[in-house]
């Protein structure tokens, strides 16, 4: 950082003259002002603040390294397109948004060359980089007049620029124009860039960014150190608490120690597992182990909601509110809940003196916050805005891992937790007779029926579609009915797959049996009709808890297993629910299951757990907890274990049961196993009906595969500061999809048996844009809204389709669309057509995908842009294809802009990197 003074010097000195001369930009740069944060430096660059202890690494790092190759790039091409050498270049290269017609049947422009010297300037070479790469490309370049190729001030040289493309999607190419100036004997290069769109203009008009996409430089929290209290919202739900709950701050040591994460996260992995993490988890180590990953993990949320702080906002008094509005409030992003609390520092206040102003209404686009009554402020005063995380699931979390518990066959069973007999499946009357004749699905009911106390937990899994939720809840309904006196406690991690549960026990129980428990946070517009019969609203219109003597009197509870703390914290004790059984137990970390487990299980309660290990995990937000073991799930660490394990024998039909069905249409059977990790791909099912329905349709590429790769090249746009990606590209496409099969009179589908998957919030917006004139009823969310659902069909739009391909991030750019668990979800919702919209360039660089990808191509599923790699070659399991992008990326700009320096300074003709008769 300089001074003025400084900053003068150094633009004068020669390193930064020889600096901007090879970059190509102009040396008279005004100085970039950055906020100075104490103790950190700030890498212009990279937009980043770095530990002076980190500096020397960060430079040699391979994102600075990056950022040096890209803006070198930039520079070059910037260069490159601009006129110089007594030529002019005008014209435009840009096609815009054409529709698919149209750009079927083909589009031209022209571009004229003209010259501003008398001296003879000729044009020796015209050429796209992608014909010069052996690339396919849709544009093409003639002469408008042959042979002629030295452009005068009166007489310019004209090209031709034709186009031609059959499907939605973007084209990118670049025009080479090489001259030579005799009287110098020199070359030069100027060059265009070609592009087309084509697609629907009134999508690209109305999804578009508004705002556009500015990315926020990387800050660093100043420290608070005076923080009013500011007015709490009303407790919602009047919850009668008899249980408090502690406060679990993060301990100081470990939070020093965090603070080094982003300097090396190896080394910081590595001090906290030394300093906190036991080499084993035990009876004796567990309540530590986890809350420490909890701390780990809540450190990283923490940070994470540092990304929605608004530097300079204003508030608008109501009444007794301040009123402030939120970017990105519509799609939780940031998640504000009434009873949270936001802290704003007034500009023209002291360094360190935050208000904390408690939210009392959270509406579409702003929430109203109640400050200490110290607080003023005018209209046109401006504030510092800090989002604050809601501590209340890690607090219930760390409430239930300081129980003192000690019930090993629940946490870490043994064969002796095994009972020693398999009960027969004889003598049961099914509420659900479709069970009948699925033997697997029998024996797991009598088995759960006949459960004796003090078991292992049992584990129903098995792939998607297989029954796992059905067998839950008959073995529900068969538990009540053999015992009058057994109370159930359902749980769940999400609201939907609790919801899920209530709508299929409701068939069968009353609404004094049942009672859907739900937090007070929620709101009810959000809870299905068929629902709202067996929750419990209060005199403030909000959701609650009934008291503990009416709970008691309900057979059947089902919450989230958050909410389940309420079950315990109004005074429920331990062991009066005789079952405790946890659907889509694979989707919560192990202390969120703990919840209801450690507080409300004694020795004759039962434990029957539900899910697919090998589907969608919990979501964990720090790299540390991930590593050290939070994402390992309860239901896996179990069957990891000897006594789950098929190999030892240990009479596994007593403690759990595998479901799979025992048909299949042939196609679909065919790639259910394409790597062991990877699970089913598709579901067995015995309604052929069902799986041969779109078989010969129209929506087929191929006639008797009913899977459907549209390959397209989009890109991938970000609005405003909100970090999540659309594209509109693919959400056209998914419009026409849906549009075509509800349009299809051979095949007649509702809207709602239709389900589009989209990884990040933007794209679902967009899409529902897109769909609420006709489809407003197909479900559009992200791959953990359809965990447990399945749809007649389902469209999967994997948003990502980078075009910076030297700072690429696999990582970064994929995330979670290549995480083999949510690829598992993804691709097994569907009952009888898939359709996957995607870029394959940046799908194919993952494993999994490309594997996957190989297969729909090798069957005839593929449609739209070609296959960019040879989809026979054998798939390397150990990846590194971002890698071999990157450098085939940095050796293609290389070779630019050596294009570029030959052009330039060229005394030898045999040194010409361009071939002088070669022209496309």
């Amino acid at each position: 950082m300089f001074g003025n003074e400084a900053w003068q010097a150094h633009i004068s000195s020669n390193r930064h003259l020889k600096r901007t001369k090879s970059l190509g930009v102009d040396p008279n740069a005004e100085p970039e002002t950055v906020s100075v944060i104490p103790g950190y430096a700030f890498c212009g660059l990279c937009s980043l603040y770095v530990q002076p202890s980190a500096w020397t690494s960060h430079l040699q790092g391979r994102k600075h390294q990056a950022s040096i190759q890209a803006e070198i790039f930039r520079s070059g091409l910037e260069n490159a397109q601009s006129d110089k050498g007594g030529i002019t270049v005008s014209g435009t290269t840009d096609f815009g948004v054409v529709n698919p017609e149209v750009a079927k049947a083909g589009r031209t422009t022209q571009l004229s060359i003209g010259s501003t010297v008398t001296r003879v300037l000729k044009l020796m070479e015209i050429y796209t980089i992608d014909t010069r790469m052996r690339r396919q490309t849709p544009f093409t370049v003639t002469e408008v007049v042959a042979y002629h190729r030295e452009p005068t001030i009166s007489k310019p040289v004209l090209l031709s620029i034709a186009v031609k493309q059959s499907h939605i999607g973007r084209s990118e190419d670049r025009l080479v124009l090489a001259f030579e100036d005799s009287s110098t004997n020199s070359r030069f290069i100027i060059a265009r860039s070609l592009s087309i769109i084509v697609g629907d203009a009134s999508d690209h008009q109305a999804l578009q960014p508004k705002v556009p996409y500015v990315s926020k430089t990387p800050a660093v929290r100043r420290p608070e150190k005076e923080v009013v209290p500011g007015e709490p919202a009303p407790k919602l739900g009047h919850i009668p608490w008899v249980v408090s709950l502690p406060k679990s701050a993060i301990p100081a040591d470990l939070f020093g120690m965090l603070q080094n994460e982003e300097e090396s996260l190896s080394s910081c992995i590595s001090a906290i597992r030394s300093a906190f993490i036991p080499k084993a988890l035990t009876t004796a180590t567990y309540m530590l182990t986890f809350k420490y990953l909890l701390w780990i993990e809540e450190f990283k949320m923490d940070r994470e909601m540092e990304q929605y702080d608004i530097p300079s906002a204003r508030l608008q008094k109501q009444n007794a509110l301040h009123y402030l509005e939120v970017p990105g409030l519509a799609e939780k992003r940031p998640s504000v809940l009434v009873g949270d609390f936001i802290r704003v520092r007034k500009h023209n206040s002291p360094e360190g003196k935050w208000y904390e102003g408690g939210v009392h209404v959270v509406r579409l686009e702003d929430v109203g916050m109640k400050f200490h009554k110290s607080f003023s402020i005018t209209p046109s005063e401006r504030v510092e805005v800090r989002f604050k995380l809601n501590r209340y699931p890690m607090r219930r979390q760390h409430q239930a891992l300081n129980r003192d518990f000690k019930l090993v066959n629940v946490m870490f069973p043994t064969e002796a937790h095994i009972p020693d007999t398999v009960p027969g499946v004889r003598g049961i009357t099914l509420h659900n007779e479709l069970i009948a004749g699925n033997p697997r699905q029998l024996q797991a009911i009598v088995s759960i029926m006949n459960l004796p106390p003090g078991s292992a937990p049992f584990i129903i899994f098995g792939p998607p579609g297989t029954g796992k939720t059905v067998t839950m809840v008959e073995s529900i309904l068969q538990v009540l009915k053999k015992d009058t006196k057994a109370k159930v406690l359902v749980c769940t991690p999400s609201n939907s797959a609790a919801d899920l549960v209530v709508s299929r026990l409701r068939k069968n129980l009353s609404e004094d049996q049942l009672f859907r428990l739900i937090a007070p946070s929620r709101q009810r517009k959000t809870v299905p009709e068929d629902i709202k019969p067996y929750t419990y609203i209060d005199d403030s219109g909000h959701h609650s808890v009934h008291s503990p003597e009416r709970v008691m009197e309900y057979r059947v509870i089902v919450s989230t297993c958050v909410s389940a703390a309420m079950v315990f914290g109004i005074g429920i004790p331990q062991g009066y629910y005789s079952h405790i059984f946890i659907d889509e137990a694979g989707q919560g970390t192990e202390p969120e299951l703990m919840i209801a487990i450690r507080e409300l299980t004694a020795k004759q309660t039962k434990i029957v757990l539900c899910g697919d290990p090998k589907q969608l995990g919990p979501v964990i937000r720090s790299g540390i907890a991930r590593e050290l073991g939070l994402q390992t799930s309860y239901l896996q660490r179990l069957m990891n274990m000897d006594v789950y394990d098929e190999q030892q024998g240990f009479g596994r039909s007593s403690v759990s049961s595998s479901l799979s069905g025992t048909s299949a249409h042939i196609v679909l059977s065919s790639i259910t196993r394409m790597k062991g990790s990877m699970a089913v791909i598709w579901k067995h099912a015995d309604l052929q009906d069902i799986i041969n329905f779109y078989l010969n349709s129209k929506h087929l590429v191929s006639p008797k595969y009913p899977i459907v790769f549209h390959s397209v090249k989009g890109k991938d746009d970000r609005e405003a500061s909100s970090p999540s990606f659309f594209n509109i590209d693919e959400a056209t496409i998914v419009r026409n999809m849906v549009k075509d099969l509800l349009e299809d009179r051979t095949k007649r589908i509702a809207a709602a048996e239709i389900g589009v998957i989209a990884p990040y919030r933007a794209q679902v917006g967009k899409i529902k844009t897109l769909l609420k004139p006709f489809a407003a009823e197909v479900k559009v969310g992200s791959v953990e809204e359809f965990q447990g659902q399945e749809r007649m069909v389902i469209i999967v739009s994997s948003v990502r389709s980078s075009q910076d391909y030297i700072n690429f991030d696999l990582k970064r750019t994929l995330g979670f669309v290549a995480n083999p668990q949510r690829f598992n979800v993804a691709v097994t919702r569907a009952k009888a057509l898939l359709m996957i919209v995607g870029d394959p360039s940046v799908l194919g660089l993952d494993p999994l995908w490309r594997r996957f990808l190989n297969q729909i191509h090798s069957n005839s599923g593929w449609k739209g842009d070609d296959i960019p790699w040879d989809p026979v070659e054998p798939v390397d399991e150990a990846g590194g294809y971002d890698q071999a992008m990157r450098e085939r990326a940095q050796e293609e700009m290389g070779q630019f802009m050596e294009v570029m320096a030959s052009g330039e300074a060229v005394d030898d003709e045999d040194d010409v990197v361009v071939d002088r008769n070669d022209f496309v």
